[in-house]
């Protein structure tokens, strides 16, 4: 299973240019779901079950979600953290 932050959720969002709203009917879970799943301070926790469903949805939409390390197996524009922002 793929690990996704909050904040490649925020960030995959604003590349399909789709707000929570939008997110949530591709997911078929609620926004309060989303919500708190991208207020995750790291990795999202929550319903393995919801998880793959947002997984699934922003797959279908078109994003390759990276995980630590990993290497891009597709083509197409994209962005990457190159290091993890230092903790407050």
């Amino acid at each position: 299973m793929l690990m996704i932050t909050g904040s490649q959720m925020r960030a995959a969002r604003a590349l399909l240019g789709i707000d929570q709203k939008t997110l949530a009917e591709l997911a078929g879970l609620s926004v309060p779901t989303i919500q708190r799943m991208e207020a995750s301070p790291g990795n999202v926790r929550g319903v393995v079950d919801s998880l793959t469903k947002v997984v699934a949805a922003l797959e279908t939409a078109g994003i390759e979600l990276l995980g630590e390390g990993s290497a891009s197996t597709a083509s197409g524009r994209g962005v990457r953290l190159k290091m993890p922002l230092p903790k407050h």
